[in-house]
């Protein structure tokens, strides 16, 4: 069975291939020993077999073009298969070496490069924002008009500095836009998550988008925008690096992500998944060349914005060697990127019944899971997740050590519900008792 190091072999797997290796399955981390026969027997391959089923049966009716799914446990990688195609129009078969969009699982990683300063000493959780970022000292908070008013919407000062603690858990009141501030996001030219396409910097957005109300109080709403999109130019200011420099010295040599960019290479372009969208039969079509719903500007662009909130490209191979690496405590194949202090930190729950009235929690970058019964689905107490527009969805699971990644390109989704059903498929394919 393939693993995560550098010599992960390309290729896709078929069923019987999976079947006969997950007996001696390799280790995610190249100089783990290996698990012990009781720990890979604890994923069913029988069971698992429903998941295969399921995400083809998907393919077959056209919902998705295609996707990669790998579950990895205990260190191992013991499912890793592709389906369907990468393009459809070309022909071209999908393939486990595919890049792919992945949008706000960026997130991840810039509250990663956020932790890493925080244990050198550049920056507090409790520090205000405007401390490295000045023009946003005094910000606003929008008031809308009661019902039956005849006034208009007004602003008032906030009640508190925004921490980077309150971006890193989206308790600033920063939203992407959306509602009621529309008009005024779009005249500012601060609109939605998608900022490939844009020829500025991202310090020049975030300085006009300081000067914009926002939706709430720092710490009295949980209010998912551009907190870290901000927060990865603190990360510029701070390190003296741009956002993908410092990605690249800092988290993605030491953990061999060889594959992760904000901007495709053009030798790499033909691995990068079209975009679908979903139709109103629920079947899908090519997605247009441009926007937030399209194919995007990551080939042929102006390349200049990185958005630590939602602009990077990766591999499931890539992105997984990341997770594995929060898993292990913040240390893989011997680096350590982040101390078991911090992963633990960013892992808890910050914001008690803020974020989904309460059922979840949420972290320093993550939803975590913190109540089983309040979760209302399958799971176990510590896991962590998050997900893209574009569809791609992960978790990950200590009390299991699992990790889990699904990966295809799908927006609009027409409310597909595909990557909660296959959560349940994984978990029903788990055969220990530790939830």
């Amino acid at each position: 069975m393939s693993t995560l190091t550098e010599s992960l072999p390309r290729r896709t797997f078929c069923l019987v291939t999976l079947l006969a290796a997950l007996a001696i399955a390799a280790p995610v981390r190249s100089q783990a020993p290996a698990a012990s026969s009781s720990a890979q027997a604890t994923i069913s391959v029988e069971r698992l077999a429903r998941l295969d089923a399921f995400i083809e049966r998907h393919v077959n009716e056209r919902r998705i073009a295609g996707g990669v799914m790998l579950v990895a446990q205990h260190g191992r990688i013991v499912h890793l298969r592709s389906f369907g195609k990468l393009d459809v129009d070309r022909g071209v078969p999908m393939s486990d070496t595919a890049l792919f969009r992945i949008a706000s699982m960026t997130k991840a990683i810039t509250s990663v490069a956020v932790m890493q300063l925080v244990e050198d000493g550049s920056l507090l959780l409790s520090d205000p924002v405007a401390k490295y970022l000045p023009a946003y000292t005094n910000t606003t908070v929008a008031v809308l008009p009661t019902s039956g008013s005849s006034g208009g919407m007004s602003t008032v000062p906030a009640k508190r500095p925004i921490t980077i603690r309150h971006l890193l858990t989206h308790t600033a009141g920063i939203s992407y836009g959306t509602g009621p501030l529309e008009a005024q996001y779009k005249a500012a030219g601060v609109f939605g998550w998608y900022c490939a396409d844009r020829d500025e910097t991202m310090g020049a957005m975030v300085d006009r988008l300081a000067a914009l109300p926002f939706e709430a109080h720092p710490g009295e709403r949980w209010v998912y925008g551009f907190g870290t999109d901000i927060l990865g130019r603190v990360v510029e200011v701070v390190s003296g690096l741009s956002l993908d420099e410092y990605f690249r010295r800092h988290i993605f040599e030491p953990l061999k992500m060889r594959d992760t960019f904000f901007f495709v290479p053009p030798e790499k372009s033909a691995r990068l998944a079209t975009v679908y969208s979903a139709q109103a039969d629920g079947t899908i079509a090519r997605a247009p060349e441009q926007g937030s719903a399209g194919q995007g500007a990551y080939v042929v662009g102006p390349r200049k914005c990185f958005s630590g909130g939602a602009g990077l490209v990766s591999t499931i191979t890539d992105y997984a060697r990341f997770l594995q690496m929060l898993l292990d405590g913040g240390s893989l194949d011997g680096a350590r990127v982040l101390s078991p202090a911090s992963v633990a930190s960013m892992t808890s729950n910050h914001v008690g019944s803020l974020y989904s009235d309460g059922d979840l929690g949420f972290g320093l970058g993550f939803e975590v899971v913190d109540h089983l019964g309040r979760a209302g689905r399958l799971g176990a107490v510590g896991e962590f997740n998050w997900g893209s527009a574009y569809y791609p969805r992960y978790w990950v699971d200590p009390a299991h050590g699992v990790v889990a990644i699904f990966m295809t390109q799908l927006i609009p989704a027409g409310g597909l519900d595909l990557s909660a059903r296959i959560k349940s498929l994984v978990y029903q394919a788990i055969e220990t008792q530790r939830f």
